[in-house]
């Protein structure tokens, strides 16, 4: 058990099997990490190749989900055997997950004890900030390392980018999965309504998103059978309160919404994307109607002072197109960023 302000409850430590020709058998380590404001604590899950206590910065990568699923049930759910988490830690890597606070096994704030409408929104981005600034210190402090890797999905590419953009210095590459930016069509997560502390989001509006945009030709074969059901059933079951009700659903905070509406939707980004000034990454699928392809290019064009930056833009995919057909173009793509060593003016 590590001491300090950074002292954990190791949780479990598991052990997982995977034969030669997926890589090396993987460790899975699960801890509770305090996050800087008293009572919440952050759950974070490590998976590395068995038996190998030490990494380089360049080799260890923290994801952060976005603003409605956990990140155990985006990064690490096994479709078709392999998770995402499993793909990179298969290449030699040190990878973590975190869930913010209201989010997956972290601590969920009180408000979220209460009716929705008893509180206004909870889990700001500048509170997200805070939750990914913990588990990067934890990680380096484990791991005896300046820097890391950043890899955010959705709402988690602002806390990842804002993050890089003040700590510079803690960051080795950033990846952006689905970048968000100041928005001029209408947030699918935002129904116009008075907001409370949280929403309430069903299976069958989760599905109804997910396929926002998706030609009706193309919606039948992009998730294969049974990937749909293995995911909801997985992340609806996060959900303490919400997975005991009939039907199921799932609370997320609604911080970020509050937040779209001040910044993104009003045209007043929370940071400025010129302050990043490592390598960046920026991935996106072709029917993301969560966060559409503008995005992306006005966010790609703000990257003035980075080392060198790129983008994939992938067809027939959507915001969630980690969990659909053509995943393993937006695996391997990224891959390909973290592992090469180019050096700028080479």
């Amino acid at each position: 058990m590590l001491q300090g302000i950074f002292s954990v409850v190791l949780l479990i430590l598991l052990c997982i099997e995977a034969n030669a020709a997926n890589g090396p058998a993987l460790t899975m380590e699960e801890f509770m990490v305090p996050a800087a404001d008293s009572g919440i604590d952050l759950y974070l899950r490590n998976k590395h190749p068995r038996g190998v206590k030490q990494f380089p910065g360049e080799r260890i990568l923290l994801f952060v989900h976005g603003s409605t699923y956990p990140a155990e049930t985006t990064f690490d759910l096994k479709l078709n055997g392999l998770s995402w988490m499993d793909y990179i830690a298969r290449q030699g890597y040190d990878v973590y997950l975190v869930d913010l606070r209201g989010y997956g096994k972290s601590t969920r704030p009180s408000e979220m004890d209460r009716p929705a409408a008893d509180n206004e929104p909870i889990v700001r981005s500048e509170t997200a900030l805070k939750d990914v600034s913990a588990a990067v210190d934890f990680i380096l402090k484990r791991r005896s390392v300046r820097k890391i890797n950043l890899l955010g999905w959705s709402w988690g590419t602002t806390i990842m980018g804002w993050y890089t953009a003040q700590h510079n210095s803690k960051v080795n590459r950033l990846v952006l999965y689905a970048p968000g930016w100041i928005r001029n069509t209408p947030a699918l997560t935002d129904s116009g309504v008075k907001l409370g502390a949280y929403r309430t989001v069903s299976r069958d509006a989760a599905k109804a998103r997910w396929l926002t945009g998706v030609p009706e030709d193309k919606k039948a074969d992009l998730i294969p059978p049974g990937w749909f059901e293995t995911w909801a059933d997985a992340t609806f079951a996060t959900d303490p309160v919400g997975s005991k009700k009939t039907p199921q659903v799932l609370r997320a905070p609604n911080g970020t919404v509050q937040d779209s509406r001040e910044f993104w939707g009003a045209g007043k980004p929370l940071y400025d994307p010129s302050d990043i000034r490592v390598p960046t990454f920026l991935a996106h699928a072709e029917w993301d109607a969560d966060l559409p392809s503008y995005m992306l290019h006005a966010y790609f064009a703000k990257l003035t002072n980075v080392p060198y930056k790129r983008y994939v833009e992938i067809g027939e995919g959507t915001h969630s197109i980690i969990m659909e057909k053509n995943r393993m173009q937006l695996f391997q793509a990224v891959q390909q960023f973290l592992n090469e060593r180019l050096q700028p003016n080479q």
